[in-house]
Formats: structure tokens, sequence, C-alpha cells
């Protein structure tokens, strides 16, 4: 698979994915065919994003082999090991797509060290390829993990240029677990695309803005899952690969972290 990393049980996932949130079910399956035809191989989507079976759709029935496409979901209202077990043949239901490549904790809610019990045994039977956790940053994390038999392959956590998590990427990055940024543009908040210092590195590099923002997380081996409903942007999102930021460039955008979630939730 290409422009991919390989996670800590020697999955690839790529690098660069498409985001479904907040993307009504009604347009979903469209933009899905839009996005991997324009190039992407990995579709990010959840329980309650409302459209796992649109985006399940638009994978069986695009050209592409299921193996060509990485498929991320997430659990929902789950409080154990039992629930989750039958929420996790849902979401394979929904999808329709065999297995699922990987599957998160949307959120660290419920008796999470069960719901994790209950990934891990769905993984060693086949269902899963991978597991990983959403939003479980400070302590929640390290219970997490120090209960866990499997370490989650990946934590899909709010990251951007005015949020970088820096103590997390360092965490993540000693336990050999991907650091995946969901809100990779920070929804526009903070006046992101109209910021002076991304602005002016992207007119040095006749890039966008997001592009910018987008390969800022990139360089640092952080994987992106940018949403859009508009085809040229699915195409301007996915072209961050043929320009680097210098390390001056990298240092400036390093000094616009604030600390705080632009959301208010985790």
């Amino acid at each position: 698979m290409e422009d991919s990393i390989k996670l800590n049980n020697g999955v690839e996932i790529p690098r660069i994915g498409f985001g479904t949130y907040q993307m009504p079910a009604r347009i979903t399956q469209k933009c899905v065919c839009e996005a991997l035809a324009t190039g992407y191989r990995h579709i990010d989507t959840a329980q309650c994003y409302g459209n796992e079976r649109e985006v399940g759709t638009a994978v069986r029935e695009s050209s592409l082999k299921r193996e060509e496409v990485f498929v991320t979901t997430k659990l929902w209202g789950v409080r154990g090991y039992d629930d989750t077990r039958r929420s996790i043949d849902t979401s394979l239901q929904r999808l329709g797509t065999g297995t699922i490549d990987l599957l998160l904790i949307h959120e660290p809610s419920g008796n999470y060290n069960e719901i994790w019990r209950a990934m891990e045994d769905s993984l060693a039977g086949g269902q899963l390829r991978a597991i990983g956790v959403a939003n479980f940053i400070g302590s929640v994390w390290d219970d997490l993990t120090s209960h866990a038999r499997i370490i989650p392959a990946v934590n899909q956590i709010e990251t951007h240029v005015y949020r970088q998590q820096k103590d997390m990427h360092a965490k993540l990055l000693r336990q050999g677990v991907l650091h995946e940024s969901w809100s990779p543009l920070a929804c526009g908040q903070n006046g992101f695309f109209r910021d002076p210092v991304l602005k002016q590195i992207a007119d040095a590099h006749g890039k966008s803005i997001a592009q910018v923002g987008l390969r800022y997380l990139y360089q640092q081996d952080i994987a992106v899952i940018p949403k859009t409903t508009h085809i040229e942007r699915m195409r301007e999102n996915l072209a961050i690969t043929d320009f680097s930021l210098t390390e001056k460039e990298m240092q400036a955008i390093a000094s616009l972290d604030t600390g705080r979630s632009q959301f208010g939730w985790w």
C-alpha cells in the first residue's frame, strides 16, 4: 500500500484518510466514491455518524479490490464486553466489507477496559485487523494501556496547529502507537484559513493554507483524516506529498500551539 505506515501489529494504514464526520448519509456514498476515485485509500467512519452503510456500499461498488481500501469505524454507546461484541457484529453487517480494518473506541466511556477486552477477542477471531482508541489522553490512556493485553495500534485525537498534542505525541511514539489526527484543519476555527503564519508559508510553496496545515502533521508521521464534500478540496487535501516544510517553517508553525481544544471536548 503506497504512502502508508505500518502499525504495531504489522498492518499497513494509509497516512492520509478521508473523514466522514457530520456527512449526511444521503450524500456519503457519492462523496466516498469520489474520494476513492481521487486516490484516497482510507475511509474513516463511525457508528454515531450514521453513515457506515453508505461507506460500505461505496467501498464495495468501487472498482477497487477490498484489500486496497482501509476502513476505520468507531464504537458508540457500548458499556461492557457483551454489548461490544454485538455492536461489532452490527458494524460488520452495516459495512458489508467482511472485516473492519481498524476499530476504535470512540471515547473513554463505559467500562472501557471490558470494551477493550471484547475488541481484543474480536481481533483474535479475525473480525478486525487492528484495534485502537480515540480521545484517550492523560490518565485514561495510561489506565487502558496498563490493563490491555494488546497495546492499541492507533490513538485518534484532536490534533492541529492550534492543539499539537506534543506530550501525547512523544508518549505514543515511545509506545509504538500511531498518532492519528481528527480535525486536522481545526474545522476552520481560530481563523485557521486566514492565519498569517500559515499563509506566508503557503505562498512560499505555492500551496494552500490547508495543505500546509496537513503537511505539518504529515511530516511528523501523524496520520490525517481531513473531511470535505467538495471534490476539488479532496484533491487538494491529498496533494501534500510533493513538498516539504523547512525546519524554520516547522518551528514557526510549532509556535502556533495554544495547547487548548478548539471544541471543548477532551
